[in-house]
């Protein structure tokens, strides 16, 4: 499937993107986010959640796993960081064929519970503003969305 890479300036234009990008999901999406502590994978969840309409401050969840936030669609956010080397499900396939959309921080953790069709983006620190985001599609939907994104 394809590939694209791009780069953004700032917090703020990440944040950007991911409200553009939150505009283009639909209900049972799932977009996983990877990076280093620190490339912005909160901020950029911060994002979807504007562009989806969420009112209440976003957190990452490193602590409860799981948070919902209401908005024009759900937004499930999940930090699965410290379920590394462990096989629980906490009910995943609930939130991903839900009615919202599923954001998933530090995903290979929880690989086999994750649907095959998905949009991953990787997040590389370039520089103290500079973010390089790899956005890959896993499906026909997750192309169209990246095409439109890019656009």
């Amino acid at each position: 499937m394809s590939e694209y890479k791009l780069e953004t300036d700032s917090a703020l234009e990440t944040e950007q993107l991911a409200q553009k990008l939150a505009t283009l999901l639909k209900p049972g999406d799932v977009v996983t986010l990877e990076g280093d502590l620190g490339a912005g994978k909160t901020t950029f969840t911060k994002g979807i959640a504007n562009g989806l309409g969420v009112k209440r401050n976003v957190s990452s969840p490193t602590f409860t796993i799981i948070k919902e936030y209401e908005g024009e669609l759900p937004l499930y956010h999940m930090d699965v960081y410290r379920l590394e080397n462990s096989d629980e499900d906490i009910g995943f396939e609930e939130y991903f064929n839900g009615n919202g959309v599923s954001v998933v921080e530090w995903a290979q953790f929880i690989e086999e519970y994750l649907p095959d069709e998905r949009l991953n983006i990787k997040i590389n620190y370039v520089d103290e503003h500079t973010r390089e985001l790899e956005l890959r599609a896993t499906s026909t939907h997750f192309e169209w969305v990246i095409n439109e994104l890019v656009s």
